[in-house]
């Protein structure tokens, strides 16, 4: 009785798998993998681009920070890194002085295709994770003075764009205002 019931059942089609379904599984099942395979160099380039943003914005953001904290009437100050900061001067006032600065849209960024200006750029290279490459900052400042010649407001645009050999990465830019409170 038993095999009669496997062999009908077997005579009407339900016994399993056939060969044209598995070979659509398999296409199917190869496909997804292709796709994922695809997306896997993607999301490390996109992971790598934002470890070098993250670790661009902090080298800026740590410079910009010690910069704003020295008097307007500062013309320079050596970093805790040893590098001597140029942070122009009265003399130059509502004047561009430092790095070359270019217009992006609304915003004004540090020109990394132009020429360094010395004692307004220098080499960072992270101490703990020398393999990361090193950071070429640059920053521009624009000094306002008031009638008697005394700064009253220095602006800071500063850029740091990570030097990889032959690969350039886009810079980030950083602005911001030092002014004198009364």
């Amino acid at each position: 009785m038993m095999s009669k019931q496997i062999k009908k059942r077997r005579s009407n089609g339900e016994g399993g798998f056939t060969l044209v379904e598995l070979l659509i599984a398999s296409v199917v099942f190869m496909v997804g993998v292709v796709a994922v395979f695809q997306v896997v160099p993607a999301s490390t380039q996109s992971n790598l681009r934002t470890r070098v943003d993250t670790s661009s914005v902090v080298i800026a953001q740590r410079e910009m920070d010690q910069m704003v904290n020295q008097p307007l009437s500062n013309s320079s100050f050596t970093d805790t890194d040893g590098n001597v900061c140029s942070l122009g001067s009265s003399a130059s006032p509502n004047t561009v002085v430092g790095s070359p600065l270019v217009q992006v849209g609304l915003f004004v960024k540090i020109d990394y295709s132009a020429a360094k200006t010395a004692g307004y750029n220098f080499q960072f290279t992270n101490p703990q994770n020398p393999s990361d490459g090193s950071y070429d900052v640059r920053w521009a400042v624009i000094t306002q003075v008031n009638a008697g010649g005394s700064a009253v407001s220095k602006r800071f645009i500063i850029g740091a764009q990570r030097q990889v050999g032959p690969q350039i990465l886009p810079p980030v830019s950083l602005d911001t205002w030092q002014q004198k409170t009364q």
